[in-house]
């Protein structure tokens, strides 16, 4: 039998036709997502952003602590293209090095707590039972908790620092993980290539590490770029009250509290951090967003359709 599709002819001849070329659902999908504008922009302003951070002390043009009094509430100038503060420091410096802490805030805070909501939703997920009763009981009682409210108390008990507002969102922020993990990994395990492995006597853990966690990956990796964004802003909201970083480490929200009180005389003080937070917090959302549209299957196939038509 031959493997090349054949056509009969209106007069009875067989015509074999070329077989189309098979088109990778996950090629089509990277292709649509470099396509789209609002992703790309949003992606190379967060590459950027972390290339600024990474190299603050080259590109800042000023040291982010220097005082000049004689200088303080100045007008943006040449010198100082976004003006000085109430104590003359440069304001763009200090937005460039804020961009450490809240980069650095947001990707080890969901980074801490993804690594411990994907262990307790895949704990929970596989065994069930007691196990997923226990687990999921405590997520829902931590739900109840807005989220900075949680971690603003956190914050508050364990005394403020940086590594005390990381431990404190990220330990906010672990619930949605174990609660989206669960739910990936009670599907997961009731697929036909789950049952095959444990019927051959793969062990539980071996189960969960090689294939039920990298299966059910792909929703926690676009849930993880949106709660960065979260993350920024909780940190700025923590940094704002007072409660976040110390205040020889500039910060967003610390420099928005700064400006408050000039807001109508030196509107800049506020609203150039406040800009910063706001256009980073959009770029991961839309980053998200626009991955969650490659990684879904049901919407990779109306992408798959899409490209096929063009």
């Amino acid at each position: 039998m031959s493997a090349t599709p054949e056509r009969i002819l209106p007069s009875g001849a067989v015509c074999a036709t070329a077989t189309p070329p098979r088109v990778s659902p996950r090629r089509v999908a990277v292709q649509a997502l470099l396509r789209r504008k609002l992703f790309m922009g949003c992606a190379i302003f967060v590459v950027l952003l972390v290339i600024v951070a990474i190299f603050a002390p080259w590109v800042a043009p000023y040291p982010p602590n220097q005082l000049d009094l004689t200088l303080r509430l100045a007008p943006p100038s040449p010198e100082h293209w976004l003006g000085t503060d109430t104590v003359g420091r440069d304001t763009l410096s200090r937005i460039i090095y804020g961009s450490r802490v809240s980069l650095l805030v947001g990707i080890v805070a969901v980074a801490f707590s993804t690594l411990i909501g994907v262990v307790l939703g895949t704990l929970a997920g596989y065994f069930g039972g007691w196990t997923e009763a226990v687990i999921m009981r405590c997520m829902d009682a931590l739900m109840t908790i807005p989220m900075i409210l949680f971690a603003l108390t956190l914050a508050a008990l364990l005394g403020g620092g940086l590594t005390d507002v990381v431990v404190a969102i990220g330990l906010s922020m672990i619930p949605p993980y174990a609660r989206l993990m669960c739910a990936q990994t009670q599907s997961i395990k009731q697929k036909d290539f789950v049952i095959s492995l444990r019927s051959m006597g793969a062990g539980s853990w071996r189960v969960m590490a090689s294939h039920v966690v990298p299966n059910g990956f792909s929703h926690v990796l676009v849930f993880m770029t949106m709660q960065i964004g979260a993350a920024i802003l909780a940190e700025a909201a923590l940094s704002f009250l007072g409660i976040g970083v110390p205040l020889t480490i500039p910060t967003w929200g610390s420099m928005v509290a700064d400006g408050y009180p000039y807001i109508f005389t030196d509107p800049l003080l506020s609203i150039a951090p406040g800009v910063a937070i706001m256009a980073t917090v959009f770029a991961f959302n839309m980053i998200g967003d626009n991955l969650r549209d490659v990684l879904d299957p049901r919407l990779r196939g109306s992408l798959l359709f899409a490209e096929k038509r063009t």
